[in-house]
């Protein structure tokens, strides 16, 4: 897995003070995406040990509330493996810091994959222009959905993360 940032102090990208790994690779080629650049999966940098580090040394931080995967999309099936490793490294390690994950592919396609009994909350689907809003919160267009993701697995239904109506 490649990826071409690591934000601290984020408060964009999920609720709190967030540590983001923006991840490389993207099929969706969203038109007007906001982060072209991470669509190829072989751009940016190698995510290695100094990587991984890097961000837990940002969720030692006690006002650090978790870390957010974005990109590209940490789904896209190149990095599934990686980014399902790292989820469940952090979650053993800081089991009180939230995993959000933005991606664009629709819960319905994602939620039986490995990653999700570690994902907090999931922001799904593709990013569309016409349905564009920068008064949504957490999302950039209206299609998508602010999950959350334990709760929805539970009951099998989707339930929406208390936040996403703002």
């Amino acid at each position: 897995m490649n990826y071409h940032n690591i934000t601290k102090d984020d408060m964009l990208n999920g609720d709190g003070l967030r540590v983001v790994l923006w991840v490389s690779g993207c099929n969706h080629s969203c038109k007007n995406c906001h982060n072209p650049i991470t669509w190829d999966a072989n751009g940016g940098l190698p995510f290695d040990q100094n990587a991984e580090r890097e961000i837990f040394e940002e969720l030692q931080h006690e006002y650090t509330s978790g870390v957010t995967f974005s990109g590209g999309d940490p789904l896209f099936p190149d990095n599934r493996a990686d980014i399902t490793m790292l989820a469940e490294k952090i979650k053993k390690q800081f089991p009180q810091k939230t995993i959000w994950c933005y991606t664009g592919y629709l819960w319905e396609e994602v939620k039986q994959l490995e990653i999700m009994k570690n994902i907090d909350v999931l922001v799904d689907g593709r990013f569309i222009e016409a349905l564009a809003d920068p008064q949504l919160h957490w999302k950039g267009s209206s299609n998508q959905r602010v999950i959350d993701v334990q709760n929805s697995l539970k009951t099998s239904t989707v339930i929406l993360h208390e936040y996403s109506t703002y």
